[in-house]
């Protein structure tokens, strides 16, 4: 029986030879750091920050479940919410009404209905 060597496994043609030094002001670094977050990654963690310039490089395909998902247009609709519920909160004010009327208990609770939606619709897309 023979006994396996041990130590490092030789990588051959698959070693990397060449160093490619690589300066970024501060504005190129934010950019990076918010890219590699989108990935879940923390550039400031040894090791990490190779292997992502070299996949972004070299143009390997990230798999959609490494992304997170764009909740860009959820904030939007989310703002959308919070304006309109401010826009109702001045308007019971403006009155003087220290109980408001029905119509805007029942915008109000339209507005918690959608706000309860769109928090469940950014939690499932997170989850996948």
């Amino acid at each position: 029986m023979e006994r396996q060597k041990m130590g490092r496994k030789k990588l051959g043609s698959k070693k990397r030879r060449h160093n490619v030094m690589l300066r970024f002001n501060h504005r190129e670094y934010r950019y990076l750091e918010k890219l590699a977050k989108s990935y879940d990654m923390d550039i400031t963690k040894r090791g990490v920050l190779s292997p992502l310039l070299r996949r972004l490089v070299l143009g390997k395909q990230v798999k959609e479940e490494e992304r997170l998902p764009d909740t860009s247009n959820l904030a939007h609709h989310v703002n959308k919410v919070g304006n309109n519920i401010n826009q109702l909160v001045k308007l019971a004010h403006h009155k003087n009404m220290r109980s408001p009327n029905a119509s805007l208990e029942n915008e109000i609770r339209k507005s918690n209905e959608l706000m309860r939606t769109l928090l469940e619709l950014a939690e499932k897309s997170y989850r996948t």
